[in-house]
């Protein structure tokens, strides 16, 4: 079921007993996804598994792959 975020706050405890019986429940705010609420277990699960970004990119296999960094100075962008 998707909750506009007003409606997740009002009704919070009703979005948790239908995350429970029914699944993840998605948060949307001006029609779009924002977040999704799932169980702490399935949680726990995609966090299990899942690396750093940074352990990612270290495990990439990278054979006959150049990486060349330019040598030009960054730009300064002023706000």
């Amino acid at each position: 079921m998707k909750w506009q975020i007003q409606e997740a706050k009002a009704r919070f405890s009703e979005m948790v007993e239908r995350t429970l019986r029914e699944g993840p429940q998605t948060v949307t705010r001006h029609g779009k996804p924002v977040a999704v609420l799932v169980r702490a277990d399935q949680y726990q699960r995609l966090r299990a598994g899942g690396r750093t970004f940074k352990a990612l990119l270290a495990s990439a296999p990278l054979d006959g792959v150049e990486i060349r960094r330019s040598r030009e100075k960054a730009r300064i962008i002023r706000l």
